[in-house]
């Protein structure tokens, strides 16, 4: 089966919470999940007037095409109450592809892998965590690599619950 890796994030309300209920979705209707990233916590990327956000990477293994998987991934989105109102808005969750296996597509409305995941620290820190040397098939590069070569300055730091 393909190895998908997937990018949740969030930035209001409760933040576990919504990445947890993500989490068993996934698993019910895109596939088991293999490994799990920590939870990392980072200020807004691009839009950056709004709250900090809570990022996690999976890896899923899968039966459904990149298609299937956007729409289960959007339909996953809707269940928790994600309402678009403006590119790199604030949102209670948030669910991108990165890698497809080593998958390289472009349609209308799926590019893979993620057109900017080499540029975003807080996608790269916990995709390090589980795929260090997870290839970039466009950019023939490990995780690590890109990691190191990021030009996201931005810190991103594990996440230490209130209760924790």
């Amino acid at each position: 089966m393909p190895k998908l890796y997937l990018l949740l994030g969030g930035n209001l309300g409760d933040r576990p919470l919504y990445l947890s209920q993500a989490r068993e979705r996934i698993a019910a209707q895109v596939g088991p999940i293999v490994q799990s990233s920590s939870l990392y916590e980072t200020a807004a990327w691009g839009k950056t007037d709004q709250p900090a956000f809570l990022n996690q990477v999976l890896e899923v293994q899968t039966k459904l095409s990149p298609e299937k998987v956007l729409q289960g991934i959007n339909q996953i989105e809707q269940e928790l109450g994600r309402i678009r109102h403006e590119h790199w808005g604030a949102r209670g969750i948030d669910i991108d592809i990165l890698f497809y296996d080593q998958l390289v597509m472009q349609s209308q409305r799926l590019t893979i892998p993620h057109p900017q995941l080499h540029l975003r620290r807080f996608t790269l820190m916990p995709l390090s965590e589980i795929a260090p040397q997870l290839l970039h098939p466009v950019l023939n590069q490990h995780v690590t690599q890109l990691l190191q070569d990021c030009p996201d300055k931005l810190p991103v730091y594990p996440f230490v619950s209130a209760a924790d």
